[in-house]
C-alpha cells in the first residue's frame, strides 16, 4: 500500500470517526438523525474533498492556490438540504431538530477539513461541537430559569375558562405577551393553547422560580395540564 493511499485512508477514517462521536451523542438523545447519518456525512464530505484534490492538483495536498471546491460545495448544499428535512413541528407548534440540523452541517465541514488534510481544524472543531452539544443544554436551562419570559403549553377543561386563567395570572404578577390556539388538538375536543408570558412583579421574579409558578397554576380546577415549553 503506497503512502498516498495510507493518507487517503487515514483522512477518511478520521472524518468518519469524528462524525461518529457526534452521531453517538445525538443517538443517545434519541434523535432521528443518529450515528449512521453522521458517519455517512463525514464519509461523503471527506471523499468529496479528496476527489476534488485529485482532479485539480493531481495529488491529495492543496497546492496553496485559490481553488473552488465544487464537489465540496455540492456536499454542503446536500447537507443543508438533509438538515432542513430533519426539522419538524410537533403538536405543540415547536420546531424541533434545529440542533441536529446544525450538527449535521458542521460535521460535513469537519469531514471537508479532514479530507483536505487540515487535521487540527477537524479535531478541534469536532471537540468543540461535542462540548456545545453536551454542555449547552445545561446553560440553556439555567438561562430559561432566570428569564422573565415564559412560554407554556396549557390544556383547559373548556375554552370558556381562558378568561379566568388570564385573570389569575395577572393577579399573580404576570402579563400576557401572546396567546395561540393549538389546532393540532381539534379532534380531541380539548382547549389547548400556547401562551407567552412575562413576569412583571418584582417580588414574584425575586422569590419564585418558573417551576413554582407552573405548580401554582397547575392547582387551578379548570387546568387539565400545564408545562413550560
Amino acid at each position: 500500500m503506497s503512502m498516498e493511499v495510507k493518507i487517503i485512508l487515514f483522512r477518511i477514517v478520521l472524518a468518519v470517526l469524528l462524525c461518529a462521536v457526534i452521531g453517538c451523542e445525538r443517538s443517545i438523545k434519541r434523535h432521528s438523525a443518529g450515528l449512521r447519518t453522521f458517519m455517512v456525512m463525514g464519509l461523503a464530505s471527506a471523499s468529496a474533498v479528496l476527489t476534488e484534490l485529485k482532479l485539480t492538483t493531481g495529488g491529495i495536498y492543496p497546492d496553496g492556490k485559490a481553488q473552488v471546491y465544487l464537489l465540496s460545495a455540492a456536499v454542503l448544499v446536500a447537507s443543508a438540504s438533509i438538515s432542513v428535512h430533519s426539522l419538524f413541528r410537533n403538536a405543540r407548534n415547536q420546531i424541533l431538530g434545529l440542533t441536529t440540523a446544525a450538527a449535521l452541517w458542521s460535521c460535513c465541514i469537519i469531514g471537508i477539513a479532514s479530507g483536505a488534510g487540515f487535521y487540527a481544524i477537524a479535531v478541534f472543531s469536532a471537540v468543540m461541537l461535542l462540548l456545545c452539544l453536551i454542555m449547552m443544554p445545561w446553560l440553556e436551562q439555567f438561562l430559561k430559569g432566570v428569564s422573565s419570559h415564559m412560554e407554556v403549553h396549557l390544556e383547559l377543561v373548556e375554552s370558556r375558562h381562558l378568561g379566568n386563567f388570564i385573570t389569575t395570572i395577572r393577579r399573580l404578577g404576570l402579563s400576557i405577551d401572546d396567546i395561540e390556539l393549538n389546532r393540532s388538538y381539534r379532534e380531541s375536543r380539548l382547549s389547548v393553547y400556547t401562551i407567552s408570558m412575562t413576569i412583571t412583579s418584582p417580588e414574584l421574579k425575586k422569590y419564585k422560580n418558573h417551576s413554582e409558578i407552573i405548580e401554582a397554576l397547575r392547582s387551578l380546577d379548570y387546568v387539565l395540564h400545564i408545562e413550560e415549553m
